[in-house]
């Protein structure tokens, strides 16, 4: 492991990212967003981490993408009941749902996606990752599958506990982020509509961690009871503040700071003020605030995403794309109140423990089925689908065998969390679209024909996004690479 300013040798532990020890706090607290403060504290204005190779670029693109739309199915989802059906395996594995013809000769989806079955000529499937993990849980999956670099011992020792590290592997997202040049007026990566997982259980990998905070998403959070409302922390000004007063703060700001002579002019304190700047630039910028007002939207382009979180959260992401943001996360907002009313023994998300196939068919299926779809046909229809690449994954797919003793087994017709094959699902950015990449054994349970993992996804995530040059270095000026491992799948091209 590289040695990291914020590494505390006498705990022998890497530290906890700042976002964590920071950022996170007042959501203990029970409020539903992060102040603007603590955004320009800890995920604009970070000082730790990595300087970026000067040689990353995007120019040698072998992609088409400018952008990613990262939308992943907290909790779980089941592969075999959605892409990766086998209607001759036995029932007590394949369930009660069955296979449809698509838009694309030979490739299959379930029956409760008939709306996505219309855009399969733009999707790829890609049936045989295995995704194992030694604790075949959420904290874990969630980091392989977002960073593309297996989980270290401590995901087994610490379990849920295991919180976020400042020398954790960056996400796709912040990699990505931080190889374009920054956006105008918005931050190169951008998470909506919540932190996964906080405050509770926040999920390790959705952050920068060793590339330093400067990189870190800026989370523009959402809510079930408002879907068409989102805050941006940052570029919120509260308290009767005006534009025009926050220029005569900042003025006073840096007259106060010009005044400090013996202040330490390192680079760390120089990355702080450029930050603080950029943090500046976002409050200050029209055109920001307008690319998260869905107002804009016609009731029809509303209706068709599906005036629920997730799908206004896709059609937002959608904005930020034709926006030109580098690479936009999803993830999916579960509800406990319809998981406990459906018996799906969840949090509210993918997390299907018990009535596995209800849950599916009557919530969580529709809802899903309406809204990405929807991208993927938008995007498709404004010409923005070949420069925009599309990804949805999970942190594992569920268990073939029907019957999770947390629900009681068979009677419970729960399926547990199985890391050891998933299906991830690619559109755009350059794919030739209508195909399926690898297949799992006959029952689902593992990768069979060309098996992949999720650095083989991530590294295909980069080449549709040009990126080539994946060489960082540590605060010691050492460089390393930020994903050794995995193959991009360029015949997928």
């Amino acid at each position: 492991m590289a040695k990291n300013s914020l590494y505390d040798p006498a705990s022998n532990r890497p530290p906890v990212h700042p976002n964590v020890t920071k950022a996170l706090l007042p959501l203990h607290t029970g409020r539903t967003f992060m102040k603007r403060r603590v955004f320009l504290s800890a995920a604009a204005a970070g000082i730790g981490g990595s300087a970026m190779a000067s040689g990353g670029s995007a120019s040698a693109a072998p992609g088409t993408a400018r952008s990613t739309i990262l939308f992943f199915l907290s909790g779980g989802a089941s592969h075999i009941d959605m892409w990766d059906m086998k209607p001759a395996a036995p029932l007590e594995y394949r369930g009660p749902f069955q296979p449809i013809s698509t838009s694309a000769p030979g490739v299959t989806l379930c029956e409760h996606l008939p709306l996505l079955a219309q855009q399969a000529h733009h999707l790829v499937l890609l049936n045989s990752i295995g995704g194992s993990v030694s604790t075949n849980d959420h904290h874990a999956g969630y980091y392989y599958n977002l960073t593309g670099h297996i989980p270290d011992s401590t995901f087994l020792s610490l379990g849920n506990n295991r919180t976020p590290y400042a020398t954790d592997w960056p996400s796709m997202a912040t990699v990505a982020g931080s190889r374009r040049p920054p956006h105008p007026d918005l931050t190169n990566a951008i998470t909506i509509p919540h932190i996964e997982g906080a405050p509770a259980y926040t999920r390790p990998g959705q952050f920068a961690a060793r590339l330093g905070t400067q990189y870190d998403p800026l989370y523009v959070i959402g809510s079930r009871d408002k879907p068409l409302s989102f805050q941006a922390p940052a570029i919120t000004l509260e308290g009767g503040i005006t534009p025009a007063r926050l220029t005569d703060r900042t003025s006073m700001l840096k007259a106060i700071d010009n005044a400090r002579s013996d202040l330490d002019r390192s680079a760390a304190v120089e990355s702080w003020s450029a930050q603080q700047q950029r943090a500046f630039s976002l409050l200050m910028s029209q055109r920001t605030t307008s690319a998260f007002d869905l107002s804009q939207e016609p009731a029809e382009v509303l209706n068709r995403y599906g005036r629920s979180i997730n799908g206004t959260s896709l059609l937002l992401a959608r904005r930020l794309a034709e926006a030109g943001v580098p690479f936009i996360t999803v993830f999916w907002m579960g509800d406990e109140k319809q998981a406990e009313r459906r018996k799906c023994a969840s949090g509210g998300g993918w997390d299907t423990h018990g009535n596995n196939f209800q849950c599916l068919q009557d919530w969580l299926l529709p809802e899903f089925d309406r809204g990405f779809s929807a991208l993927v046909e938008d995007l498709s229809q404004r010409g923005l689908l070949n420069q925009t690449l599309l990804l949805v994954t999970s942190e594992m797919g569920r268990k073939p065998k029907i019957g999770d003793p947390r629900s009681g087994g068979p009677s419970g017709a729960g399926r547990d969390h199985w890391t050891h094959c998933l299906t991830d699902v690619m559109a755009g950015g350059g794919l030739r679209g209508g195909q399926t990449f690898g297949s799992s054994d006959r029952f689902a349970e593992y990768p069979h024909d060309r098996p992949l993992t999720p650095a083989d996804v991530a590294r295909t995530v980069y080449h549709a996004m040009g990126i080539t040059d994946l060489t960082a270095y540590d605060n010691q000026n050492r460089p390393y690479q930020l994903l050794d491992a995995g193959d991009a799948l360029t015949e997928l091209f």
